[in-house]
């Protein structure tokens, strides 16, 4: 039987056509004066102040900032998760305001990949079952799907644990878990939300140098919010957030 890695490094050829798709200036990632603004009580709270940020296609990037800084706000606009008050997302091209709610449940289920701060494994499934789970929903067919998550849990080095539960692995164990799910659907973008935030300075390095490789190797492009000084180690550009606006870059 042909190796899992050989057979999906093959068809990566066709995957590849699909992950091609930018905006026509050939960025993934274009927000244009994004607000964010939040009602508590009688006020009203900017999280985002006119944000403006491009990304060009498989670059790994961080976003870093103090807590409150509007951080996860970003990505979770960049991701069809919250809508912006105002202001402008695009991704592969596509305003996000012109989706509909099951459109864009569709469109993240098909292009884009999550990594939470707390992992976000479903207990009782085993580390192989939690990123099965995601192919089953996609539809994808019985064979293929049980491959995938082979070779996604195969990629990020946990073969000899398809079968152990969430409380049976290590906090960077079980992040590795959840990056192989958000590999599963051989995802465009992949935004990560601090999730380094309950490893060790230890852990928290292989994590990353995982997604370093997993940028070069699955040609993704990766968006990670942290206030870890660890990452400017690892990514190619770094984008400094204060107050809800984008202060430095480099």
């Amino acid at each position: 039987m042909e190796p899992l890695a050989a057979k999906w490094q093959k068809r990566k050829k066709v995957v590849m056509e699909r992950k091609t798709n930018t905006s026509s200036n050939g960025y993934v990632i274009e927000t244009e004066d994004l607000w964010r603004v939040y009602k508590v009580g009688l006020q009203e709270v900017p999280a985002l102040r006119g944000v403006n940020l491009k990304v060009e296609p498989g670059r790994f990037v961080a976003v870093k900032g103090r807590s409150g800084s509007g951080k996860t706000t970003l990505l979770n606009c960049i991701g069809g998760l919250d809508r912006p008050t105002s202001g402008v997302v695009r991704v592969f091209g596509r305003d996000l305001s012109d989706l509909n709610e099951e459109q864009l449940t569709q469109w993240r289920r098909e292009q884009v990949g999550f990594v939470f701060q707390s992992f976000g494994l479903l207990p009782t499934l085993s580390a192989y079952e939690n990123v099965e789970l995601i192919l089953r929903i996609a539809g994808v067919g019985v064979r293929e799907c049980h491959e995938r998550a082979l070779y996604c849990l195969e990629l990020v080095g946990l073969s000899k644990w398809v079968h152990h539960r969430p409380y049976e692995m290590s906090g960077g164990q079980q992040q590795r878990v959840g990056i192989a799910r958000a590999l599963a659907n051989n995802p465009q973008l992949i935004l990560a939300d601090e999730p380094m935030g309950e490893l060790d300075s230890t852990t928290g390095r292989e994590i990353l140098a995982l997604f370093r490789r997993v940028v070069e190797e699955e040609r993704v492009t990766l968006l990670i919010a942290s206030h870890d000084v660890l990452v400017d180690e690892y990514v190619d550009e770094v984008l400094q957030l204060k107050d809800g606006q984008i202060v430095r870059q480099n």
